[in-house]
């Protein structure tokens, strides 16, 4: 069996109850038959050495050491990590839907903290904390210089018990002040609905062991109350989770073998495409998996609802149902996380940590990379029919040292500047949903396309940033000349009642 079988492979950042795509596995030390780095050993030793003796505070072996660790890997790129006892045991956590905390996906931002994703359901969500929000303040300290794990510890907590945040949000004014309670985060990563017009409606929150086992149950209920006419699969906001349920859930509607997901690394093991069959699938404690799916899985059209928050394991569906031709992606750009990291624990006497690495890039059906890039949408369509939300919510491609796309032939500059408009501006729409609700506008488009109605496509959403710029521009000239002939034509009222008054006053005498 192929070794990458047997690897619990997470697509995913930190979770706050706080989330990684990785894998966890067995962990050999290997001899490196490179010759070792002297100059570089001795730079170590003599910076250790000054510190030791000459920095204003006693510092210990095992602090300085563990933070040299710590800066060695996270330095590699945006989503390695050494993972300490705590570190650990949080991330074991959270890819089994149960861990304690706020239920938020964070990532670091010079400012303080930005949170990535708020988890359906949670203390976060419910207080209406939003993608691209930046934690400024956390319970009155300033979270600006802190690392990661030090803001989310800082975060986490027993149940029930009180927490303040100083939140930064693009369009509003001054800071907002949020007063959650955390909350034991026991997250349920796939829902239904049955809206009219007999089309389904699921929403997969994350990537979990029993993913595909819950989505087989609801499509099965769907097809049995004919409410599969058609599907709509949301996975906005969905940070990503294990590798082996994104594969379950396309497999849940490709033909049994068909090529879901490709990896490449350095590593000879590291180089396997996935397939549509339970072997790929299985894992943990989803015995079940996608035994008794309806077989009108396999031909219900479907519409996946992407944004730029929808993340690894999210892409490798939205991805592999799309180059399969089996859905139409609609929404906004996704994230563009196409790395895979694997964990692996270390144990050292009774405590156990680990190393998050990455370890390979992933690969859509047709071998294409959505690596800082994300999937592009068949169809954009913006978040409320008043507009989208500014945020400061970043992508794979702004984040510091990120992978760069190897299968792009051209300089990473360059790819940037090709990639298409977001939402960088603008005034926060007077318009407030929820994902799957009466309100939700990208749903009704969604079920709209499904019904062969009229799709309202987004006026600016995957222009280049060029043509929106040029778009914009002569809509504010529009604006202006049309604000200049309402005012003419109001002045030209006013001078007119003025005459009409002054005859009637010539008029009277």
């Amino acid at each position: 069996m192929h070794k990458l079988r047997s690897v619990t492979l997470l697509c995913a950042g930190i979770c706050a109850g706080v989330l990684s795509t990785v894998g966890i596995t067995a962990y050999a030390e290997k001899q490196s038959a490179a010759p070792l780095p002297l100059a570089e050993i001795r730079q170590f030793t003599s910076a250790f050495n000054a510190i030791k003796d000459f920095y204003v505070d006693d510092v210990s072996d095992a602090k300085l050491l563990q933070s040299a660790v710590d800066g060695m890997v996270s330095g590699l790129d945006p989503h390695s990590s050494f993972l300490d006892v705590e570190g650990y045991k949080d991330m074991t956590e959270s890819t089994q839907g149960s861990f304690g905390g706020l239920g938020l996906e964070v990532t670091k931002d010079p400012a303080g903290v930005r949170v990535i994703s708020p988890i359906d359901d949670t203390p976060a969500a419910r207080a209406g904390m939003r993608a691209g929000d930046i934690i400024t303040r956390i319970d009155g300290k300033s979270v600006a210089d802190m690392s990661l794990n030090a803001a989310v510890k800082l975060m986490r907590g027993q149940p029930n018990t009180k927490i303040e945040l100083v939140v930064a949000r693009k369009g509003a004014n001054k800071p907002l002040n949020f007063s959650l309670v955390r909350a034991l985060i026991k997250t349920q990563s796939v829902k239904m609905k049955k809206l009219d017009e007999k089309v389904g409606y699921i929403r997969i929150s994350q990537f979990q062991e029993r993913t595909a086992e819950d989505l087989s149950k609801y499509l099965d209920e769907l097809a049995k109350d004919g409410h599969l006419e058609g599907l709509v699969l949301d996975l906005r906001n969905d940070p990503g989770g294990l590798l082996q349920a994104a594969i379950g859930v396309s497999a849940a509607f490709l033909p049994k073998g068909s090529d879901v997901v490709s990896t490449k690394g350095r590593q000879a093991q590291s180089d396997y495409t996935f397939k549509a069959v339970e072997a790929d699938y299985r894992a943990g404690n989803a015995v079940r998996a996608l035994s008794g799916l309806t077989p009108v899985a396999k031909k219900v059209p479907i519409v996946v609802l992407i944004n730029s928050s929808s993340a690894s394991a999210s892409e490798i569906v939205a991805g592999a149902l799309q180059d399969h031709k089996r859905a139409t992606i609609m929404g906004d750009r996704s994230f563009g996380k196409g790395s895979v990291q694997t964990i692996m624990p270390m144990k050292f006497g009774d405590k156990t940590v680990a190393v998050k690495l990455t370890t390979a890039r992933y690969y859509t059906p047709s071998g294409r990379s959505i690596q800082a890039k994300g999937i592009i949408p068949d169809i954009y369509v913006d978040d409320t029919p008043k507009g989208n939300y500014p945020s400061f919510q970043i992508r794979e491609a702004d984040l510091t040292h990120h992978l760069i796309n190897q299968d792009e032939n051209k300089d990473e500059k360059d790819l940037l500047k090709d990639l298409p408009y977001d939402d960088e501006e603008g005034e926060i729409p007077d318009y407030q949903y929820m994902f799957g609700d009466d309100k939700d506008w990208q749903l009704q488009q969604a079920v709209n396309f499904l019904k062969n109605k009229p799709v309202a496509e987004s006026k600016y959403r995957g222009k280049s940033r060029d043509l929106v710029k040029k778009l914009k521009a002569e809509a504010a000239a529009e604006k202006l000349k049309a604000d200049r002939a309402k005012a003419s034509k109001m002045e030209k009222k006013a001078e007119d009642a003025k005459a009409d008054k002054a005859e009637d006053a010539k008029t009277e005498n």
